[in-house]
């Protein structure tokens, strides 16, 4: 029996089979399409995914294909300067397109012994007591120990689930592709200058060659936006936003997107579990669609697989949802809070004009860039240190950095006390001795995640903490 299945190859799907894989949890990815997709509808990572990139190894990667950014103008494209300093080891946006991400990440789950089956389409689901049976078009049936839908907005397993999936849907319709243009390019520039001092949901950004990514309100919201739309109807739609269509042709790929915003009611269906586009879906407004599923299979991984190898403590794999529900809904709800400042409409431009005012005050936009890059992030484990819920940044030790010590997804009690051990954990938490001058704690555990779970000194104190996330020490469990 395999341990997990993972319905869908993008970027949560891998991102979720190579952390079961730094667990020894077998994989197996099931994508229905056969080769990854050239559409390129996310163009970067924010801060947070950054930093999990870093922490698994893998941002050395990425910077090689990818490009800084400055931190700016992220809240509905109101432009406002970066805030100063950012709790983050990582201040910029890294521009990368998302199938050079997918490449990235499927390379990694692979090279951590992720199996991926390619042209594998899941039509049914059958849960039972002690497993999951799927059945794919083919007729193969496989069975697991648990299963997880990263199937995307249209996810199969959570329409097989009959999970509700409740919200809004779409109340305007944008077109997006990559294509060549002929106008020259001080005419492309002039054009969209003026064009974007209303309407943002319009763009032509250059590539390389002659070829641009076009962005164009769509004339109305088509019936089943999984219909590519045509080059004419892109044409069309670019004459009648900015009375031309600057020679567009040979499209390269042509798609559409929605401002339907809809969150699953639940994340977990017994041994079945939902993440990224599969539990959320929202408009791509601040650039946070990808992010967002990135981190729901960094905060899913560890747990399930402490689940599967028998040490998870009672309840761990549901802080899952009680974790990332929240986080996705006040996406949503920031998303749907942009796209009103988007609207040409005279209320929604008055606000906008006013937020704008309000962005020069550092507070204003350093709140709303946190929210949009994800560092502010704190879950619920209590009342305690201000650290605590909140993941940690990389910093300077005097022996490396810290997130060098997190590749391998254990948990990692730094300790600058010298006077701590994790005896009976030793198998799921490493310990650190070391010290940095970015650190005002003595101690702090952290999660697989980089998320505080425990800021202190005393022992004891230590000692009761650990069970609730590691569980049972290791000499408890042998007996």
């Amino acid at each position: 029996m395999i341990d997990v299945i993972v319905v869908g190859g993008g970027p949560t799907g891998m991102m979720l089979a190579a952390e079961l894989r730094l667990h020894d949890v077998g994989v197996v990815v099931l994508e229905k399409d056969l080769e990854p997709t050239a559409i390129v509808r996310s163009l970067g990572l924010h801060a947070r995914s950054i930093e999990i990139m870093d922490q698994r190894g893998l941002l050395d990667r990425f910077l090689a294909l990818g490009r800084k950014y400055p931190v700016s103008g992220f809240f509905a494209g109101i432009p406002a300067p970066a805030p100063e300093k950012l709790d983050t080891a990582h201040p910029y946006v890294l521009a990368i397109a998302q199938p050079r991400t997918d490449q990235l990440l499927s390379e990694h789950a692979t090279e951590l012994g992720a199996e991926i089956r390619r042209g594998a389409e899941v039509v049914g689901v059958d849960r039972h007591d002690d497993a999951v049976t799927v059945e794919l078009a083919d007729g193969t049936r496989l069975r697991s120990r648990y299963l997880v839908g990263c199937d995307g907005g249209r996810s199969t397993v959570r329409r097989l689930l009959g999970v509700a999936f409740p919200g809004e849907p779409s109340r305007v319709e944008t077109l997006l592709g990559e294509m060549e243009l002929t106008a020259a390019p001080e005419t492309i520039t002039e054009v969209m200058t003026e064009v974007r001092k209303t309407q943002l949901r319009f763009g032509a950004m250059p590539l390389a060659d002659g070829v641009y990514r076009v962005l164009a309100p769509a004339a109305g919201v088509a019936e089943d936006r999984a219909v590519a739309p045509t080059l004419d109807e892109m044409k069309q739609q670019l004459i009648a936003t900015a009375g031309t269509d600057f020679g567009a042709h040979s499209p390269r790929w042509l798609s559409r997107f929605g401002d339907g915003t809809r969150q699953a009611e639940h994340y977990r269906v017994g041994r079945v579990l939902l993440a990224g586009d599969a539990a959320h879906i929202h408009p791509p407004t601040g650039g946070q669609g990808l992010n967002l599923g990135v981190q729901d299979a960094f905060n899913l991984g560890w747990k399930l697989a402490a689940e599967i190898n028998g040490w998870a403590p009672p309840g761990l794999l549901d802080t899952y949802e009680t974790e990332r529900h929240p986080v996705a809904a006040d996406v949503l709800d920031n998303t749907r809070a942009q796209m009103e400042l988007m609207s040409l409409d005279p209320g929604p431009r008055a606000v906008r004009g006013l937020l704008s005012q309000l962005m020069e005050f550092d507070g204003v936009s350093r709140y709303l860039t946190e929210k949009i890059i994800a560092i502010a992030i704190r879950y619920d484990f209590g009342e305690g240190d201000p650290l605590l819920g909140r993941r940690l940044r990389d910093m300077t030790l005097t022996r490396g950095r810290l997130y060098a010590h997190m590749h391998a997804g254990r948990g990692l009690l730094l300790d600058q006390t010298g006077q701590l051990d994790v005896t009976g954990w030793a198998d799921r938490v490493d310990h650190l001795v070391d010290t940095s001058d970015d650190l005002d704690a003595p101690a702090v555990l952290l999660r697989p995640d980089g998320h505080v779970a425990w800021v202190g000194t005393d022992q004891q104190d230590l000692l009761d903490h650990l069970p609730v996330w590691f569980g049972r020490r290791h000499d408890d469990t042998t007996g």
